[in-house]
């Protein structure tokens, strides 16, 4: 016995358009509110844990290190951990230094983060700081000084 609508075939043209408006698109411009929230905590632990001199390395040992930023993908598994030593001197070597370190690193915050799952750490240099002294020497040049005295002129 065949089905009653064995032969019917469907025409999605005319609900095309309200499927569009249907289907949910990932928006990946900004971090969740969560991923800040977690992001801040592994920041916090981090530096703790740095602070301490936990980590049994002789660069490690001679260098403050600071943690400006850590940010976490929406899955939470994945932590990139932006750091600066004090002075910026032997950056690369310190990222280096804790990128070898990073399961010890990882096994001592993990259990303060009462998270599912244990993120792992990817270490990289900050340059932000680069950026802030490029944008204030820009900032401080004569060409915008110029500008800005112009600007006092018109205003009057």
């Amino acid at each position: 016995m065949r089905p009653y609508c064995a032969n019917v075939t469907i025409d999605a043209q005319p609900i095309a358009p309200y499927l569009a408006q249907m289907v949910k698109k990932a928006s990946t411009s900004a971090p969740s509110q969560r991923m800040l929230r977690v992001g801040e905590r592994v920041r916090h632990e981090i530096a703790a844990l740095l602070s301490r001199n936990e980590i049994i390395d002789p660069l490690l040992e001679t260098v403050t290190v600071t943690v400006p930023e850590v940010r976490m993908t929406p899955d939470l598994k994945l932590a990139n951990v932006y750091v600066m030593p004090l002075g910026g001197e032997n950056a690369e070597d310190v990222v280096s230094a804790l990128n070898a370190h990073a399961k010890f690193i990882r096994g001592r915050v993990t259990p303060a983060l009462d998270l599912k799952y244990a993120p792992q750490f990817r270490f990289f240099v900050d340059k932000t700081f680069d950026e802030y002294g490029r944008i204030d020497a820009i900032l401080r040049s004569d060409r915008v000084q110029r500008d800005l005295a112009g600007d006092d002129d018109t205003e009057e």
